[in-house]
């Protein structure tokens, strides 16, 4: 069943932000991964939220999302990622109903 993984994001170096997001393509075409979007926060409708920016991820199964987020090519890339942002990830699996 497809998988995605949301991050929410506050980026607070811009420069080292740009770094990370060139790299991280790159280590989902292993799992089957792709970037469905990138964005920015527009307006909050209801709560709070505290965060800017926003990335989907889809993945073919949540196993395959847990793979990625373990392998040796992005756990390089978290350390990047904290200099850059606050990001939380999120791992969700797809409602067919």
């Amino acid at each position: 069943m497809t998988a995605y993984v949301i991050g929410h994001i506050a980026i607070r170096n811009t420069a080292r932000w740009a770094e990370y997001r060139r790299s991280v393509p790159e280590t989902l075409e292993p799992f089957g991964g792709e970037l469905v979007l990138r964005g920015q926060n527009a307006t909050v409708l209801a709560g709070e939220h505290p965060y800017t920016d926003v990335v989907v991820l889809r993945f073919p199964s949540l196993e395959a999302a847990r793979q990625w987020h373990a392998s040796a090519a992005y756990q390089t890339l978290i350390p990047l990622r904290e200099q850059a942002a606050d990001v939380t990830l999120i791992q969700y699996e797809a409602d067919p109903g």
